[in-house]
């Protein structure tokens, strides 16, 4: 089966129907006398005359009990919306603690999954860690007694700039036992970047380390650290992990740590003196929990500010019912603690006593097969990776992953951006063996969740998200709010209403926030999420990238990924990035840059192949105007190839807000486009 033959339009994936019939949404329907994924959508996202006027209100009140998140005190009502639905008050009277529902009562001496492995990590070089949950909950109290110690309360900021060790998840997880704020900062982050997100946060503490491993290398963090409070201030106190042994001085690879005496304290000095117990606090429901940073296309990073109760809640549903989750599964997700799926897989697969794996370093190091043997050696029942990922393994060949065993995966994850037919199929045939359905979600850090999202038990076609996330009210509108998705028109994917999750405001005040996500649909109010999407007419939907990336060539609008598609078909095309450039005839012309298969060259004959390619499939206005061949794509680290900046580039224009691009060195090949 070839993408040609396939695209997006034929259902590929058929679950097996005793799988079907024991996933955890299907348990969920038959218990409320659901009979069809229709009515659940209807029950769970809009309600149902004369049984609840809100599915929103009613579902997440259902879930409380039904996914036994425990409150030390019972909420008095499921929220309160006097004042719109952007500013929701979720579970007001209520209190409890994430870490309490994550930890907390799996650590218990009477519970059964005291001895439990919530984490296996493996470090790059081969080094390998299980960590219990009795382990777990001994280390977070440790971290929450340091952070009193150094006068840490309630409300306080506490920065996390750490590499992917266990280490993290007690300070996440400590963090939220004394009420703390956690701000989670992406290890890959420089010195600016770093320092926008101290400053902005205010963090009086920072945990960091000496660095990690990457590649066979190592990359320090601490001296970037140091650069980074130098120039933001606040911070206090330094607390540094050894990751590298560094701690009596430079070790064997010649590492030195620059070190402040009145500032910085080594991990094993500060943290594991401290007491193992704690008495975790009781906190509102409404009591922040995380400070995560979303970066916009101009100006500073969004500070999005999560509370205990909405993480709780949202993290926890997607894994039970999206990727439904069961006792004995091992879940490993690609990502880094600095974006939103490392807290999202903490906390989702944590409250029901689950298995994580955490790996701290590159893809394809010492190999191309370094996941596919992850995935065989832990006997990984779930998998969560990015597109642009898989397209950049999918270089190396199928025989890769054909030498690993991966009979152990159930479900497969994606996010990030828009799928291409032919890298879907192939991690759907290859990877999943043609029968492990891909969970493809959407959302995004301003709900540390997703407003689309697959059930397990429902046939999928190549790249579809398959259709709302439960609880949540989305649709597709047109530019005057005007609902298109029933007639299948591509258009704004909005949010009709508010869910816990959703961001309490913004850390930088109200005016941003409303600006940001509920200026452009006003009458009814509408969170614009960004996102241009498509309800087809069997009901399946489908994300065509960025609205604010759309391509209106002659008046005609098309979604950039519908472009890179075809050109991804081509057996000579890697990746893919087409953008949207002034022209006098048309208002806008395509121009796209490709990265090419290896051992494939450029030449005039390809170029000209592609552009025949295009218009054939989408129409002549919608011919590139310029192929440019490149050597890599500037992209953020989960895996988000960066159009602005793309675009910016050829145009001699300032791409903004840069702080989360991995490779700033792509910039400089687009200039060198031929």
């Amino acid at each position: 089966m070839t993408p040609t033959e396939v695209g997006t339009d034929e259902v590929v994936h058929e679950p097996d129907e005793a799988f079907a019939e024991a996933t955890n949404v299907r348990e969920f329907m038959r218990a409320y006398g659901i009979d069809d994924y229709d009515e659940l959508i209807q029950r769970t996202c809009h309600g149902i005359e004369g049984v609840e006027a809100s599915g929103v209100d009613w579902f997440w009140d259902e879930l409380v009990d039904y996914l036994g998140v425990e409150f030390y005190e019972p909420y008095e009502a499921v929220r309160d919306d006097t004042d719109g639905p952007q500013f929701s008050d979720w579970y007001p009277g209520g209190e409890l603690n994430v870490a309490h529902n994550v930890l907390d009562r799996h650590a218990a001496l009477d519970s059964p999954a005291r001895n439990s492995v919530a984490c296996i990590w493996e470090g790059e070089p081969g080094d390998e860690r299980h960590v219990t949950y009795h382990d777990l909950h001994r280390q977070a109290n440790r971290v929450a007694n340091y952070l009193e110690s150094v006068g840490i309360e309630t409300g306080d900021t506490v920065g996390l700039y750490m590499a992917m060790v266990p280490e993290v998840i007690s300070i996440l997880y400590g963090c939220f036992k004394v009420g703390a704020i956690a701000v989670p900062i992406f290890s890959g982050f420089g010195v600016d970047a770093t320092a926008t997100r101290i400053d902005d946060s205010e963090c009086s503490v920072l945990f960091t380390g000496d660095g990690f491993h990457r590649r066979g290398g190592e990359v320090t963090l601490k001296d970037t650290a140091d650069e980074a409070i130098a120039q933001a201030g606040h911070v206090e106190h330094t607390v540094v992990y050894d990751r590298f042994g560094t701690r009596d001085g430079a070790d064997g690879n010649g590492v030195d740590v620059p070190w402040d005496g009145d500032r910085d304290e080594w991990w094993v000095d500060a943290v594991e003196p401290q007491s193992s117990a704690y008495d975790t606090k009781s906190l509102p429901s409404n009591q922040e929990s995380m400070l995560l940073y979303s970066s916009g296309t101009t100006g500073t990073p969004k500070g999005i500010v999560h509370t205990h109760a909405g993480v709780q809640l949202q993290c926890a549903k997607e894994l039970y019912f999206g990727f439904d989750h069961k006792p004995e599964d091992r879940f490993f997700w690609v990502s880094d603690i600095g974006w939103m799926m490392g807290p999202w897989t903490l906390i989702g697969n944590h409250t029901f006593g689950g298995t994580i794996v955490m790996y701290e370093g590159a893809p394809d190091h010492p190999g191309p097969d370094r996941f596919w043997d992850v995935i065989e050696r832990h006997g990984i029942t779930a998998f969560g990776i990015s597109p642009t990922a898989i397209r950049a393994l999918r270089k190396h060949g199928d025989a890769h992953v054909h030498e690993h065993d991966l009979s152990s995966l159930r479900l497969l994850g994606s996010t990030g951006e828009p799928w291409d037919p032919e890298s879907w199929l192939w991690f759907y045939e290859n990877v999943g063996g043609g029968e492990c359905p891909i969970i493809n979600i959407s959302g995004g850090t301003e709900i540390c969740g997703c407003f689309l999202m697959p059930m397990p038990d429902q046939p999928l076609k190549p790249c579809t998200l398959g259709g709302p996330g439960l609880g949540m009210d989305v649709d597709v509108v047109d530019v005057e709010g005007n609902s298109i998705a029933d007639s299948h028109e591509r258009g704004y994917l909005v949010a009709r209403d508010s869910c816990p999750s959703m961001t309490r405001s913004l850390w930088s005040g109200d005016e941003r926030y409303l600006r940001e996500y509920w200026s452009t649909f006003r009458d009814p109010p509408l969170w614009n999420h960004g996102d241009w999407a498509q309800k087809d007419e069997d009901g399946f939907w489908f994300l065509h990238g960025r609205a604010d990336d759309a391509l209106n060539v002659a008046g005609r609008k098309i979604g950039p990924a519908e472009i890179e598609g075809v050109l991804i078909d081509h057996d000579a095309v890697n990746q893919a990035a087409a953008v949207g450039v002034p022209d006098e005839t048309t208002g806008t012309a395509v121009v796209a840059y490709v990265v090419l298969e290896d051992g494939v060259d450029p030449s005039e004959d390809l170029r000209g192949e592609l552009t025949t390619l295009v218009g054939a499939e989408h129409g002549k206005p919608f011919r590139p105007r310029e192929i440019l061949f490149v050597e890599e794509f500037p992209k953020t680290q989960s895996g988000k190839i960066i159009r602005r900046a793309i675009s910016a580039v050829h145009e001699g224009e300032d791409p903004g807000d840069l702080s989360s691009m991995e490779n700033p060195e792509a910039l400089e090949s687009l200039k060198d486009a031929r």
